[in-house]
């Protein structure tokens, strides 16, 4: 097929004047096209922060205040957003799949969920 292009003399021309930038012009061999991205201790030293004054927000010194927004609370089982809590284990749950299975754990496993979460009752 190449010989008949070559031979009936349509050749394409080295320039596309709909391109804006050729991707020969704009990638030449050698050089890769992906991103590169720098780490946060390149940028630190590229900025030189230590020339800048202490009330003046920056990666190094960044504060911000506590949220005003209530902490979200996670099923106790399986870990996905709980808008229940059982009245009577404290578990949290997120559906009632796994309400049924709050209600048949015994008590000590009961304590050891609410122990990973800080939460736990010591009943006596």
């Amino acid at each position: 097929m190449e010989v008949e292009v070559i031979e009936s003399g349509i050749l394409l021309p080295t320039y596309l004047s709909f391109k804006r930038v050729q991707i020969s012009e704009k990638y030449p061999k050698g050089q890769a096209r992906s991103r590169h991205w720098k780490h946060l201790k390149q940028i630190l030293q590229a900025e030189n922060y230590t020339n800048c004054p202490p009330n003046q927000p920056n990666y190094v010194n960044i504060e911000s205040p506590p949220s005003t927004y209530p902490s979200k609370k996670y099923c106790d089982i399986t870990g996905y957003e709980a808008p229940y809590t059982d009245p009577r284990t404290s578990l949290r749950y997120a559906d009632a799949d796994v309400f049924k299975r709050v209600r048949g754990l015994p008590g000590d496993y009961v304590q050891k969920y609410l122990k990973l979460r800080n939460a736990e009752v010591i009943l006596r």
